[in-house]
């Protein structure tokens, strides 16, 4: 019967994997600019979940205004994370960079606590909860929602990349940060927009899950551990391998959950990230450094 279950294990885990294909994003982007982990994604997940849930359970705002409000509001933090405590640090150490954002994990999740409690909560569904059967696969409408949200971002964001000139510019940092600045292109600029982007990105993720689970003010911390798991197995800092890797270790954690056990689900998918990582461990998109010596 088991093997009958396949399309709804494959189902569920492209719809997990998206969600860890946009946190990954995240984590890229911010890289890319900074060279550092930002381990205060999940909290934007986290804030924009929770920001969504009281905007329009407890304001009464409509889904299509509490959207994109919660989505400005995450990115508000996201830009207020790079001019405080980031560009404050006058820093360009890594290690202090990346201590800071765990000092910021720490900080936003504690006032999520205090703001919305540590009972979790959920949103109801973008349009109904009557699944659509597709051969031996039930879809939650829900899950179109994720899987068309999440296209469309990966679809924005590499127009953005190949085809505007701040993207471009975002690039060019990306790839040699002193080049960059000694053509002209205004590094701080491109770090703020990174953090303001990874910042959207985690609200987005973080609303369109939430009617398919729940969230709480500390869900960020596993979510944010997929999501670099999936940054790490495509490769870090490739957008295309960002994208891969969610979806893949997605898939491979729904099958491994289906044949083994749920109570393994996590343990199988960073084993299938470590044994990845021990053939190749650039990812499977990463290049490889060198450097001159």
């Amino acid at each position: 019967m088991i093997w009958s279950q396949l399309p709804q294990f494959f189902v569920s885990g492209l719809t997990s994997g998206s969600i860890y294909a946009l946190i990954a994003l995240g984590f890229g982007i911010i890289h890319n600019a900074t060279g550092i982990v930002n381990f205060a994604q999940g909290e934007f997940v986290m804030l924009g979940a929770m920001t969504m849930i009281s905007l329009t359970q407890v304001a009464g705002l409509p889904l299509p205004l509490a959207f994109p409000l919660a989505v400005l509001a995450v990115m508000a933090v996201g830009w207020l994370m790079e001019i405080g405590p980031i560009r404050r640090a006058r820093s360009n150490n890594i290690l202090i960079l990346v201590m800071i954002t765990v000092g910021a994990s720490i900080t936003m999740r504690e006032i999520g606590m205090h703001v919305w409690g540590k009972t979790p909560r959920t949103l109801p569904p973008f349009s109904g909860e009557e699944p659509l059967v597709l051969g031996q696969a039930a879809i939650l409408p829900q899950t179109l929602w994720i899987l068309g949200i999440t296209l469309v971002v990966v679809v924005l964001l590499g127009f953005f990349f190949s085809r505007t000139m701040v993207g471009k510019a975002m690039r060019a940092v990306a790839e040699n940060r002193r080049g960059a600045a000694l053509i002209g292109i205004g590094v701080y600029r491109m770090t703020l927009l990174s953090f303001v982007l990874s910042g959207g990105i985690g609200a987005v993720a973080g609303i369109i899950i939430t009617p398919i689970t729940t969230m709480s003010y500390s869900a960020g911390v596993m979510l944010a551990l997929k999501g670099f798991a999936a940054a790490i197995l495509g490769g870090y800092g490739s957008m295309r391998g960002a994208v891969v890797g969610g979806l893949l270790l997605g898939t491979l954690e729904s099958f491994g959950a289906g044949f083994v056990s749920s109570a393994y689900k996590d343990a199988f998918a960073f084993f299938i990230l470590l044994l990845v990582l021990f053939i190749r461990p650039t990812g499977l998109f990463g290049k490889e450094e060198i450097k001159r010596v």
